[in-house]
């Protein structure tokens, strides 16, 4: 194990970006849009770097309309830091030299974590650093698209734990010129099941010492991410499904790395106490609110909000008739009445805290067929390979 790592004001360098706090927003299909970030952002002060939701390279260089929506970044967002998915290089080339031309982001994430079935049974996200060449190819081709433009990557531990990658594939980045990794300490098999181990986050620190290394996995609280990065020796922090109903907590990661506000505590409006559920509640309508601007059309930003409506209301004493009828609302105005209509004295719940989000474990991994006969041969993975929509 490394030696402790100091966790006051410790500061990330992603290439020409320094990211202080070191903390980032892992990228969520469906969640990390632009509202969300700017929410995030609003409570981190500014701090931090907030990656936008999954973008296949396959519909950008396309121009998908969906697409050239989710990678439209607010006018406060600097930088912008942009996630690519992509299996064939000459595709993923063509992604990274048209955000170039075009100034599309200030940072480039590669994804080579997400264990869902439609992306893996394509042999992308965490299936794919199992092939070694076509990692390395990937990588080649980004970075040598992206010039002065940092790229990341972020990655699991491997397919399952008879298939582990991240050693080899860290070592790969670091030869290709990626700036920093991101490991998120479980296989895809386990989804987003059983506890993360953090242990491998320490082992790829101690591997790829050149670069920074950014630890995911089971940071629920700001005491969860000082913790990991005192135990692991990581550069960074990437929080996931910690965030979800909590964008709030990037207050507290913030001030608890530069060791203000005691870590997990909250901090709105600077008094330094968890939000009473009537704060909760005009953060929830200040998120719907967002997205129906971004989306341009409140009953439709509404809608897209009820899947953020449990995660906010988690351990508050709330009725399954009104969680119901707040997770079927469609304007503001009825979301706002529903959400009047509770005990908004409500203080933060005891237990609120903890796993939200998919928690689902021990799953089938969905491959192409042969994938793990070979870890270098990559034939017959090519551009209808790619993914065509963007978000996940």
């Amino acid at each position: 194990m490394p030696t402790p790592t100091s966790t006051t004001n410790p500061t990330l360098q992603i290439g020409p970006h320094t990211v202080q706090p070191p903390v980032v927003l892992a990228p969520m299909a469906g969640i990390t849009n632009a509202p969300f970030r700017t929410l995030c952002r609003e409570f981190s002060g500014g701090k931090g770097l907030f990656v936008s939701e999954m973008i296949t390279t396959r519909a950008l260089v396309e121009r998908n309309d969906k697409t050239m929506q989710l990678i439209t970044f607010d006018a406060s967002e600097r930088p912008r830091s942009l996630q690519l998915y992509g299996v064939d290089p000459a595709t993923v080339g063509k992604a990274v030299r048209m955000i170039v031309e075009e100034d599309l982001a200030d940072h480039i994430d590669l994804n080579f974590g997400c264990p869902v079935p439609k992306v893996t049974r394509k042999g992308g996200g965490s299936a794919l650093p199992y092939k070694r060449n076509l990692l390395r190819a990937i990588l080649r081709e980004a970075v040598a698209g992206a010039g002065d433009l940092p790229v990341t990557m972020k990655m699991r531990k491997g397919i399952d734990d008879d298939h582990l990658t991240y050693l080899d594939a860290g070592r790969i980045a670091v030869e290709e010129g990626v700036r920093a990794i991101a490991l998120h300490g479980r296989t895809t098999a386990q989804h987003y099941g059983g506890t993360a181990d953090w242990e491998a986050i320490a082992r790829l620190k101690e591997h790829v010492p050149e670069i920074p290394v950014l630890g995911n996995g089971d940071i629920w609280s700001a005491e969860d991410a000082l913790r990991m990065v005192r135990e692991t020796g990581c550069d960074g922090v990437v929080v996931g499904r910690g965030c979800l109903g909590r964008p709030w907590l990037f207050a507290d990661l913030v001030a608890a790395f530069e060791g203000g506000t005691r870590a997990g505590a909250g901090d709105l409006g600077g008094r330094g106490t968890r939000p009473t559920l009537r704060e909760v509640a005009d953060i929830m309508v200040r998120h719907a609110t967002l997205l129906g601007e971004w989306i341009g059309d409140e009953s439709r930003g509404v809608i897209d909000f009820r899947k953020h409506v449990a995660w906010y209301l988690k351990g508050f004493a709330v009725g399954s008739e009104m969680r119901k009828r707040l997770a079927v609302t469609s304007s503001l105005e009825e979301l706002r009445a529903g959400l009047d209509g509770l005990d908004l004295d409500q203080p933060w719940p005891t237990g609120a805290d903890g796993p939200r989000g998919r928690t689902s474990g021990n799953n089938r991994v969905v491959l192409p067929d042969g994938w793990l006969k070979d870890p270098y041969d990559c034939a017959g993975v090519g551009e209808d390979a790619e993914l065509d929509t963007s978000g996940g």
